[in-house]
């Protein structure tokens, strides 16, 4: 199996500083970060860590998702997955940590009923290679169907 590289380019102190984020396997993009706005509401054009962990945790869950649905006699139509990936203080060993990620995926589906399609959402939250990653961070799932 492949490995993927990102690389990241830091100029000045936490505080003041900044930086840009390349996505150096795929060659899609490089994007700023910096820690001011990382902790703030609003974004302001940058990205974070979180958000780049809130983009693999809904793409991973979404691909572990579509296959268990298939394994289980299902055919995924269409599957709208978001992850809300919170930090905050770390209160045991000082500064910051993940304090959440919300799961939620809505999906169409045909040959699978609710029940089927909830167990095939909880496995593949509880299968996907990021959430195994993720274990010290508490993850919520929401799965529903939609008509």
């Amino acid at each position: 199996m492949p490995t993927r590289t990102a690389r990241t380019a830091w100029n000045g102190t936490l505080e003041e500083g900044s930086g840009q984020v390349e996505l150096s396997s795929s060659k899609v993009g490089t994007y700023e970060v910096s820690f001011p706005k990382r902790a703030a509401d609003e974004a302001g054009g940058t990205t974070s860590p979180e958000e780049l962990i809130a983009a693999a945790h809904s793409s991973c869950f979404a691909m572990q998702l579509s296959a268990l649905i298939a394994q289980a006699g299902g055919t995924p139509e269409s599957l709208e997955v978001s992850a809300d990936v919170s930090l905050g203080p770390d209160s045991a060993n000082g500064g910051f940590k993940l304090t959440g990620i919300a799961l939620t995926v809505r999906g169409e589906v045909s040959g699978l009923d609710a029940a089927g399609f909830e167990k095939a959402a909880q496995d593949a939250k509880a299968g996907c290679p990021v959430s195994k990653a993720l274990t010290g961070v508490d993850i919520t799932l929401d799965a529903a169907l939609v008509s």
